[in-house]
């Protein structure tokens, strides 16, 4: 199927179980832990053995050599791979760096050996015997440093090919040259860690050339097409399965080691392995967030309406990597008729940078709405009156392309009157409890909606169940309560009568988990597949499809009725499709939007922040779950929080890796830190975006939570901090005095 026009009348907006909330239908499995994840597949392979991998003790340079034998002496070893013994090997698409390093390093704790042994703690204790020498070469470590001669960047997501690296509507410098009130900061966000709980983990077995993979992985496709490219072995000879994941963030969207050096492991001891990173690998082995320098200039008029706006950012990455695409939300937020933006890129040699929830506009915004609430205080502007009055319903670079749908400024204003705004006091500094300094600030919040081809598989037995298969995953964001609810919304039955499978490669390819495109495009894709079922019914039922009901298990058609079930007769009816998209994605913007409000006190004598009430408006499309959307915002909240006030990886600038590469030097927010927090869904159907009329949501609800922190701190201490995160040494030293 493809949706190349708005979306017409159909049966998903009867709404009688998409739209509903609904808990999640695997829920019983996660809490009383029969639900397996990847390490723990117990019934699929039989005595499986276990591998313990090496990490490079250097960020840069070779290994001169690698001494094993005391390694393989040691009880239950059963091999030892390198890359001298492993074969050729490719390397994936989505890969920046070899996933088995050697002889040359590309990164610190890049994988350069596995052991296999008996058990765990014999392959643990055997890694540790290999002896490496290496012979370290100079890295570049240092982002400061190395943007200083770093060139432009083009956009690696933007649909034109040969799109310059920097983008300018009218004349920036001019304008703002002219600008009567203007604003020119330099604002930094650091390397951040994805820091899910499940960590990256494979067990792979061989059946004579064929390969089976169960492992924790957002996007099956994608990792599957990548470990049979690494292998140098047919795709077809390749099965990924990933039915539960305890969480990604962005950090499973790609093959990783794990998967590589299990099947390596596997092949090399002629026996099925489990592969599990330990903790302190996940950030250096495997991809975080780039910290990023941004430059911002605004200028306005004395109105406050934006004339002129820049924003240029730089990051970092491995060779062939990509840049952090901080200046997303820029092109299109604002209103302004003149405006620039472009992207520097270092090619640098720490580990690789990569997606991390809402890759851009997450650190983008954590720049972009400080920035506009300095604008905002230097003309005496209310913050919320500002973004209004720089609302744009048509793509501020292209003013003949609308978006499909922006309600940004019912966010604003409904966002404020709920949280109290008229009481914040637009003095910084002014409002105390006790020793606490109070005060509130605000974001906008933006994520773009992507569109990514998905397919499923229905089937209908006769006994009425309605069973969907897609390898689409769920990485805890409700995946198969939305699935579900879609099925039984199309096929009119209760959700109680639908089995959802998912994450297996031996199901049709889906958009998979990531982008904040999952829910709206694999749900599209189930409806694709539940129209050729509902017309296969039909016909079984000799009822017209196009004027055929579907409700309480009935198939019905003017005066004729029919039980859904009497249409199977003997087996079951399958039908499978996919939904592509057809291009209204170029003839309208489509975006998310929202407003985030937060209220913070800062201890007057420590400069410690504590969060004390937070709110998120969201305009996302059709809410195809509130229980599941709500639940993925205040997750999102949650990490924005963390951005905005202790999470950073610590630099090693003269070895090249990261420090506090484990949960206790890397902080992010428990539940101490988090106080209240409250969602609020507009009601919004958007016929442009799919038939679902849906958009995503789970990271818009990170997009600007940062910058609505940082401005609740300036607001209650009247201490500007523009590089994040808001540590207490940072403020300190400037706060108010104690009366």
């Amino acid at each position: 199927m493809k949706f190349d026009k708005p979306a017409e009348a159909n049966p998903i907006d009867r709404m009688q179980v998409v739209g509903r909330a609904h808990p999640r239908i695997e829920g019983p499995l996660k809490t009383t832990g029969t639900a397996p994840y990847a390490y723990e597949h117990h019934d699929v392979v039989t005595n499986p053995a276990y591998g313990a991998i090496v990490g490079s003790a250097i960020g840069k340079g070779r290994i001169a050599s690698m001494t094993l034998a005391e390694a393989e002496r040691a009880p239950g070893v059963l091999a030892v791979v390198t890359a001298e013994n492993a074969g050729k090997l490719g390397k994936g698409k989505f890969n920046t760096a070899k996933l088995l390093g050697g002889p040359d390093i590309d990164h610190y704790h890049q994988a350069i050996a596995v052991v296999v042994a008996e058990t765990f703690e014999q392959a643990t204790a055997a890694a540790a015997l290999i002896r490496v020498e290496y012979a370290p070469a100079d890295g570049r470590f240092d982002l400061e440093e190395a943007l200083k001669t770093a060139p432009l960047a083009k956009d690696p997501n933007s649909p034109e090919k040969d799109a310059p690296p920097e983008s300018r509507t009218g004349d920036f410098e001019q304008a703002f040259a002219q600008a009567p009130v203007k604003l020119d900061e330099l604002y930094t966000t650091p390397d951040q860690s994805h820091s899910m709980m499940e960590p990256h983990a494979s067990i792979a077995a061989w059946n004579g050339d064929k390969l089976t993979v169960w492992t924790s992985n957002q996007m099956i496709d994608w990792g599957r097409t990548d470990l049979a490219t690494t292998l140098g072995v047919p795709k077809e000879n390749v099965r990924f399965v990933s039915p539960y994941i305890g969480g990604g963030f962005g950090c499973k969207l790609f093959l990783r080691s794990d998967a590589v050096m299990a099947a390596l492991g596997a092949k090399a001891a002629g026996r099925p392995v489990r592969v599990a990173l330990p903790r302190p690998f996940i950030p250096n082995n495997t991809t975080h967030r780039p910290a990023t320098r941004q430059r911002i200039r605004i200028g306005a008029g004395a109105d406050g309406r934006i004339i002129a706006i820049a924003h240029e950012s730089g990051s970092g990455d491995l060779p062939d990597g990509q840049p952090e695409t901080a200046t997303n939300q820029t092109r299109l937020l604002y209103a302004g008729p003149n405006r620039l933006t472009s992207m520097r890129l270092a090619v640098m040699d720490l580990p690789e940078g990569n997606a991390m929830r809402a890759p851009g506009e997450a650190p983008g915004m954590m720049a972009l709405e400080i920035a506009m609430d300095e604008l905002a205080e230097r003309l005496s502007l209310d913050p919320v009156e500002l973004r209004v009055r720089n609302d744009t319903q048509v793509d501020p670079e292209k003013p003949d392309r609308p978006f499909s749908r922006r309600n940004l400024v019912r966010c604003l204003r409904e966002g404020a009157e709920r949280f109290g705004w008229t009481r914040r006091s637009a003095t910084p500094g002014a409002v105390r409890d006790g020793h606490w300094l109070v005060g509130m600030g605000t974001a906008a919040a933006f994520r773009n909606n992507l569109l990514v081809p998905s397919g499923a598989r229905v089937k209908l037995g006769r006994d009425g169940l309605v069973i969907v298969e897609t390898d689409m995953t769920d990485i805890g964001t409700g995946s198969y309560t939305i699935i579900a609810q879609t099925a039984a919304e199309m096929m009119g039955v209760d959700i109680g009568r639908v089995v959802v499978r998912l994450g297996d490669s031996a199901f049709p390819v889906s958009s998979g988990s990531g982008g904040q495109f999952g829910a709206n495009c694999s749900t599209s894709g189930v409806y694709a597949a539940c129209v050729k079922l509902r017309e296969a019914v039909a016909l079984r039922l000799g009822i017209n499809s196009a004027e055929a009901t579907f409700s309480d298990g009935q198939v019905m058609s003017g005066n004729r009725s029919a039980k859904l079930a009497d249409a199977v007769g003997e087996g079951e009816l399958v039908a499978e499709d996919k939904m592509e998209w057809g291009g209204l994605d170029k003839s309208y913007q489509q975006s998310t939007f929202g407003a985030h409000f937060v209220e913070a006190a800062v201890d007057s004598f420590t400069g410690e922040v504590r969060i004390r009430r937070m709110l998120a408006v969201c305009a996302a499309g059709r809410i195809l779950n509130p229980t599941t959307a709500r639940s993925q915002v205040i997750g999102a909240m949650t990490m924005g929080a963390g951005a905005a006030l202790m999470e950073e990886l610590a630099v090693d600038k003269r070895r090249g890796f990261f420090v506090n590469h484990d949960l206790a030097g890397y902080e992010v927010p428990v539940h101490a830190d988090i106080p209240h927090q409250e969602v609020i869904f507009l009601e919004e159907a958007d016929d442009k975006v799919s038939p679902m009329k849906a958009k995503g949501v789970a990271e818009l609800g990170i997009c600007g939570v940062a910058a609505a922190v940082a401005n609740a701190v300036y607001n209650a201490t009247g201490v500007r901090v523009r590089n994040y995160p808001i540590t207490l040494d940072k403020h300190l030293n400037r706060l108010p005095g104690v009366s």
